[in-house]
């Protein structure tokens, strides 16, 4: 496919810069982005090609305009007549739960703002990439509203509990840079490199033998919602049932190819 081909034109914009790579942008840049129920649908669907295209093995998610995405459609919502369903929408417009069924890697390319539900679909990513002028925001206690999509659980884990209680209560920004250092973002970079480095990122997974991506993903993930212990025994079954799918002499050829590719990461 190729760079100029788009699949959903409008609030969501789909790119394919790489092969095997597809860019996704959410795309309100009047609105920061914002997770209008339209835009929310549209994403979901989005996702759903995604997923079931096997020619896709990489995901970046960024934002146009300034902003990554401001969260729900707070005009949309002050204007709803059924706000329990609008603030948990069913599975047809929850745009995170369609991000968490993508299997391979999704790099989150943080171009600015990601604020309360913004946050929450930069959380669902496997890693992030933050511009200079990215900042986080968790603003739940401010609107009034507890989180739905998984920013009470997911953030903690990521930056450690106090932190997690010093963002969701306050309300208050997070810098890119202090994101780097509580390890909340891989990296930050200038703001015309961000989508260069993101598939800088893509290209080197997308060398990987086939299948892994996934498999190592899924191993990780599921690792990590368990136990130490779990998580070992877990690797132990799964790296038996992979060996005896091996084949000896890939795995010299590929030998090679890792020795001569691998590069430094930044």
């Amino acid at each position: 496919m190729a760079a100029s081909d788009v699949l959903e034109p409008g609030l969501v914009r789909v790119e394919f810069p790489l092969s095997g790579c597809a860019l996704v942008t959410l795309n309100r840049p009047t609105a920061m982005n914002a997770l209008s129920l339209a835009m929310r649908k549209q994403f979901v669907v989005t996702m759903a090609g995604l997923q079931d295209d096997d020619r896709v093995r990489v995901l970046i998610l960024t934002g146009a305009g300034k902003a990554f995405c401001a969260g729900l459609d707070l005009k949309e919502l002050g204007a709803s007549d059924d706000l329990a369903s609008a603030l948990e929408p069913a599975g047809d417009a929850d745009p995170v739960a369609a991000l968490l069924r993508f299997a391979g890697p999704i790099i989150g390319a943080i171009n600015g703002a990601a604020i309360t539900g913004g946050f929450e679909l930069a959380l669902a990513c496997d890693l992030l990439i933050a511009s200079e002028t990215a900042r986080f925001a968790d603003t739940h206690a401010r609107v009034g509203v507890i989180p739905g999509w998984g920013l009470s659980q997911r953030l903690p884990r990521l930056i450690g509990v106090s932190r997690a209680k010093e963002l969701s209560l306050t309300g208050n920004f997070l810098s890119a840079r202090k994101a780097e250092q509580w390890g909340l973002v891989n990296r930050v970079v200038e703001p015309d490199r961000l989508l260069d480095v993101a598939l800088e990122l893509a290209s080197d997974m997308l060398g990987a033998a086939p299948g892994m991506l996934v498999a190592l993903k899924g191993l990780i993930d599921e690792g990590a919602a368990t136990t130490l212990g779990c998580g070992l025994e877990i690797e132990r079954e799964r790296s038996r049932a992979w060996s005896m799918r091996l084949d000896p002499s890939d795995i010299e050829a590929k030998r090679q190819g890792v020795v001569l590719r691998g590069r430094e990461s930044p």
